[in-house]
């Protein structure tokens, strides 16, 4: 059986028409553009110039990270797919949230749709996002994130995937990704081989995933079957090692029981391939990352990605010497020409799945676009589910409903959003919402030490979303309090009403276990924030519900 064959079968599907053009558009590449076909290269700001360079070694596709100007957005993908001799893919980290389109519908990100944990809920975000990617070009999701809340200190798990039950993660996984492929966008289960029992992040170290393979199958094992199964046609492999699976093949690894599974064949192939049957595309987690960079040099690891198994890899900090290291391992039989083959047919099989036979299939025109962007149906179905995700994780001397005739002047202890691709921490909407609604707000100082002489209540608001590179998130005492050693270990609950609402991370109270009044809403988008208010003044009810742990496993937290 050819790889022609395999490509005929799910999740690709290919029909004759499709397999013909696969023939025609292989046999037409030389080997720069079969090389160039692996990579997904990364757009980032709006260097124009840097846009262009990237556009000239004709990727395989691009991830766009988008400004909100949708005008630039929009002319900047039009001039790379008028430079490409295959039509590129265009991805995108469709998780809602702070990810969410600035032109677009705001959607929940993964862990407030698990609050709200109505697959219906979580199949029409996905929806929303997919149209309005298609709209800017986007045909590619790396979503849905299928890592298992367990260790409550990772910082990058946390508000990205649906939560620490393995039921409800698959029951919001199969809805994410029927959302995304029933509206054209190819989904991504990620992160291979699971994530989530590892407190680091593998954006910075290689992760362990440390189940015994039983304990792997009843959990990452399940999950990754099920959405093979329902047809997913990417999964990411992650910098993160799988020892138990190594050391069944190999009793005496050592130091390669903990090889990423980005370059590791077992883990891809024997595993992934063979064993789970996925027949789909494998992409790399981004290669820069510390999960990776930390096991070998580039120009060793990136070829080592495609010989291992993986059939494109995701970013390049040095596209030109990356690609010239991949070619030179092909020519000198580091990577064989079956592997080649196979790889460079895998990507031009999602495209041809996703009918991306030609430039023009990848952009659609202007007035579409406009019509599909924050459509006032989905911003009101996307605002309805906003509306049900604050959780309401204890209230213990019963300060809710809010009233500002009873705890009007309002201290707001602001500890900033929080964003990686910030350089300056985001202001908070709270402040101007309370005010609003007669609530007298001042932002805490350095010089302010509360009493109940000044203050009625203390608000403290958390914006740290769990986004790369945040080797730990916590509340930062003596970042927020701003006033030196003894205000940072003050705690003014004991003697006047405070509520701390974490608009992200969801497990603050392990820093705070008495504070006497918290809430977990996930996301930082102002829309959440108008949601929270609303239900802190009673307006509506606190609907969601823990999909995680939100005390950490510490008793007294529930006090």
């Amino acid at each position: 059986m050819t790889i022609y064959d395999e490509l005929r079968k799910a999740p690709f599907n290919l029909d004759d028409a499709a397999i013909s053009w696969l023939h025609d558009t292989y046999a037409s590449l030389d080997l720069d553009d079969k090389i160039g076909q692996l990579f997904t290269l990364i757009m980032i700001g709006t260097d124009e110039e840097d846009f262009k360079r990237i556009a000239s070694l004709r990727p395989g596709g691009v991830t766009r990270f988008f400004t909100a100007d949708l005008e630039f957005e929009r002319r900047i993908i039009s001039d790379l797919v008028a430079k490409s001799k295959v039509p590129p893919i265009i991805s995108a980290d469709l998780e809602g949230s702070r990810h969410s389109f600035a032109f677009g519908t705001p959607v929940l990100g993964q862990l407030g749709l698990a609050a709200v944990d109505d697959v219906q809920a979580t199949e029409k975000s996905s929806e929303i996002l997919a149209r309005e990617g298609r709209a800017m070009g986007v045909r590619w999701s790396f979503t849905p994130v299928i890592d298992i809340n367990t260790a409550f200190r990772s910082p990058i798990v946390g508000t990205r995937s649906y939560g620490s039950d393995v039921n409800k993660i698959e029951r919001h996984a199969v809805a994410h990704v029927h959302g995304l492929q029933r509206n054209g966008v190819a989904a991504t289960a990620k992160h291979w081989p699971g994530e989530g029992y590892d407190d680091r992040d593998q954006h910075l170290v290689t992760t362990t995933n440390p189940l015994s393979m039983d304990e792997w199958k009843e959990t990452f094992g399940r999950l990754y079957g099920t959405l093979i199964t329902e047809g997913v046609l990417a999964i990411m492999s992650g910098h993160i090692s799988l020892p138990a699976y190594i050391r069944s093949k190999m009793p005496d690894a050592g130091l390669e029981a903990f090889r990423p599974a980005s370059v590791s064949r077992l883990l891809n192939v024997d595993l992934l391939r063979d064993e789970l049957g996925f027949n789909g595309i494998i992409v790399s987690d981004a290669t820069p990352m510390g999960g990776l960079s930390a096991w070998g040099h580039h120009l060793d690891t990136l070829p080592d990605i495609i010989a291992n198994g993986c059939d494109m890899i995701l970013f390049s900090d040095e596209p030109e010497e990356d690609m010239a290291a991949v070619k030179a391992a092909v020519e000198d039989g580091r990577i064989t020409p079956e592997r080649l083959e196979e790889a460079v047919l895998r990507v031009l099989a999602l495209k041809a799945h996703l009918k991306l036979f030609q430039p023009s299939d990848v952009l659609p025109d202007a007035a579409e676009a406009r019509h599909l962007l924050a459509h006032p149906d989905n911003v009101a179905a996307s605002r309805e589910y906003i509306g049900r995700s604050p959780t309401l994780v204890k209230d213990v001397n019963g300060i809710f409903p809010l009233d500002p005739a009873k705890t009007k002047r309002v201290l707001l202890v602001d500890g900033g959003i929080i964003h990686p691709l910030m350089p300056q921490p985001l202001e908070f909407l709270l402040p101007a919402l309370l005010r609003k609604e007669g609530f007298e707000v001042t932002i805490d100082r350095p010089d302010i030490v509360p009493t109940p002489d000044d203050f009625d209540l203390v608000l403290y608001a958390l914006g740290d979303e769990s986004l790369l590179v945040r080797g730990r998130i916590f509340v930062d005492w003596h970042r927020m309090g701003g006033g030196g050693l003894f205000k940072a270990m003050y705690r003014p609950w004991t003697n006047i009403p405070s509520v701390m609402i974490s608009f992200g991370h969801p497990y603050h109270l392990y820093d705070a276990p008495r504070v006497p009044a918290y809430i977990n809403a996930y996301s930082t988008m102002d829309s959440v924030q108008e949601a929270v208010v609303d239900c802190m003044l009673g307006r509506k009810p606190f609907l969601g519900t823990n999909p995680v742990d939100p005390f950490c496993g510490l008793e007294d937290a529930r006090y």
